[in-house]
């Protein structure tokens, strides 16, 4: 494990007029530079936890340390500051504009504007927008996925070291919300931030977490692990019940494009004769062509069927529309994407959407028998080890 960044120690929060606490005697120990995961049923204290790391919520008892320095009493202002923090309902201040709500953090740290305008212009292109478009717009100009993003880059404003999310793609819609959970993937992997994310959907956890802290009520940890083992070995019945059914399915969200050998397709240019394009995949074993533009980005599918009824000057006119993903994407959103597509194999593209091979069926169904090679073998380890030891209450 890398250097802890957040230690949380018998961190305990009581509500007057409840019985029980909310958090109860919560020790915990996060990583620098990883994401991760508080998850868990309704009420179990997974937000409470994530508001008390902040001070949103003053702990009843218990020390937070940030950098191994005790937080737990320093100015609760000066601290919000040091870490940014995203909510599901992003929270924008609707009568300001995109880089005036951007830049509040900055502000209150008295930075020149120079270098407030050049942070603002920085973060609105890092979150994958336009500054030149967006900047001086309002939240209400933009979509639902657009105000998610801005809330991202507002809390990145002042470089924090530290990110908080609490459910921030909960409120979009399940096409955006998977665009944007890759996005910010992608953006983690260059900025390294130690965040600490809240969700209730274990499929969300498993896809974005480093590591994940399934919760029961009170926030007791039932387990605190990398995704692969919680799927592979859960703790107790608790937490294999909490993870449901399917598990290998539920394991392409841990495997990413990036990781595995991709299979190559005959190509043709777009602005190919169609006699030509016939004689091309005639010579082929395969039932279709991959067209291309002049800059190599995949346009469609087509065959002879298609070659046959082609009759413009490019073939891209007719055929069938691509399913492209990138890299980043998980096995899990490129088998989405394969099953909702009319031709079940996804292009993979680079950063500039130029074509860089494919992802079939035959690549998935090895990815999950490796997985379920894998589960195997972890049960053998766990009859071996004889039975776990009853977890703390």
């Amino acid at each position: 494990m890398s250097r802890t960044k957040i230690r949380l120690e018998h961190l305990t929060k009581r509500f007057p007029g409840q019985q029980q606490p909310a958090v109860d005697d919560l020790s915990l120990e996060i990583p620098e530079g990883e994401i991760v995961i508080f998850v868990g049923p309704s009420g179990c204290g997974k937000t409470t936890t994530m508001k008390l790391i902040n001070r949103l919520i003053e702990p009843t008892s218990g020390r937070i340390f940030l950098d191994d320095e005790d937080v737990t009493r320093v100015d609760a202002d000066r601290l919000r500051r040091r870490i940014g923090y995203v909510i599901q309902q992003i929270g924008l201040f609707p009568h300001q504009t995109i880089a005036e709500n951007i830049a509040t953090v900055p502000r209150l740290l008295k930075w020149d504007k120079a270098r407030i305008a050049k942070r603002v212009d920085e973060l609105i292109e890092t979150v994958g927008m336009d500054p030149a478009t967006y900047r001086d717009r309002y939240p209400k100009q933009l979509s639902g996925g657009q105000r998610q993003r801005i809330g991202v880059a507002r809390a990145m404003s002042a470089d924090p070291d530290v990110m908080l999310m609490d459910e921030p793609f909960g409120a979009i819609d399940p096409i955006t919300r998977d665009r944007l959970q890759n996005e910010f993937l992608r953006l983690q992997s260059e900025i390294k931030k130690t965040i600490v994310f809240v969700t209730h959907d274990i499929d969300e956890a498993i896809k974005m977490g480093d590591r994940i802290a399934i919760l029961r009520e009170g926030s007791h940890v039932a387990q605190y692990d990398t995704p692969e083992r919680i799927l592979v070995d859960p703790a107790d019945d608790f937490v294999a019940d909490f993870i449901g059914r399917g598990a290998s399915l539920k394991r392409l969200s841990l495997s990413r494009v990036r990781d595995i050998e991709l299979g190559v397709w005959p190509t043709v240019d777009d602005g190919t004769d169609a006699e030509q394009a016939r004689r091309a995949l005639l010579a082929t074993d395969r039932g279709c062509l991959l067209v291309l533009d002049d800059r190599r980005r995949p346009r469609s599918w087509v065959g002879a069927d298609h070659l046959g009824r082609a009759d413009g000057p490019r073939l891209s006119e007719t055929g069938l529309p691509v399913a492209v993903v990138t890299p980043h994407a998980t096995l899990s959103d490129t088998l989405n994407e394969m099953i909702t597509a009319r031709y079940s194999t996804a292009v993979v593209v680079d950063e500039s959407g130029a074509y860089a091979g494919v992802v079939d069926i035959d690549t998935i169904n090895e990815a999950i028998r490796g997985m379920r090679s894998g589960e195997r073998s972890a049960a053998r380890d766990r009859l071996e080890a004889g039975p776990r030891p009853e977890p703390a209450p």
